[in-house]
């Protein structure tokens, strides 16, 4: 069971992981330019799909790993961590990739595939869900369902944003400032990732 500290700790983390520019944001910003909300609106059941199957795998094999690896769940924190750190730099640096009316419509397989594939999927399973997320059936629905609530009105603002970018509404909004905004906050939080792992 999550107490109320925990799942709003919960919420922070995966709200923070989720929000930041990335393949699969891109993909549903893509497709509310070229769609519109309404018909880029059931992308997220896709999104949903292939984030819920990549951290389940991946929890498993972690917290699996961690019987005869006992150092392993510390380890892969730490990574998540300088992964984390370097997403930050680099966001900093480059430009983020924002979607063009050239690009084609996006369907259902490409964005579920593109989420499975997401390495996001790996820091919500080794750093922000809980442990007993993948051992507790009562927990891993408990967290999953936190998981949803979080990623469909994130998912529906980046199709928002898509289709806003489309109508010309944000062009005081620049990729640098979406970059520079998403890298202070990435590395904000893998300080603090890094901190509570060791300590």
């Amino acid at each position: 069971m999550h107490s109320s500290s925990q799942a709003m700790l919960l919420l922070l983390g995966i709200v923070i992981i989720l929000i930041t520019p990335g393949p699969t944001n891109t993909l549903l910003a893509t497709a509310g330019l070229r769609s519109g909300i309404r018909r880029a609106a059931p992308l997220m059941a896709a999104e949903l799909a292939g984030y819920c199957i990549a951290i389940s795998v991946w929890g498993y094999l972690v917290t699996h790993a961690a019987g005869f690896l006992t150092w392993l769940p510390t380890f892969v924190r730490i990574a998540c961590s300088v992964y984390i750190a370097y997403l930050a730099i680099t966001m900093w640096r480059t430009a983020v990739a924002l979607p063009t009316s050239a690009q084609k419509t996006v369907g259902m397989r490409a964005l579920f595939v593109t989420t499975l594939l997401n390495p996001k999927a790996m820091l919500f399973a080794s750093a922000i869900f809980p442990s007993s997320a993948f051992g507790d059936p009562v927990a891993y629905l408990q967290t999953m369902s936190i998981f949803a609530a979080a990623l469909i009105p994130i998912g529906f603002l980046w199709i928002t944003f898509g289709a806003a970018l489309g109508t010309g509404r944000l062009a005081w909004l620049s990729p640098e400032r979406v970059q520079r905004g998403a890298s202070i906050v990435l590395a904000t939080f893998s300080i603090a990732l890094a901190w509570t792992t060791l300590h």
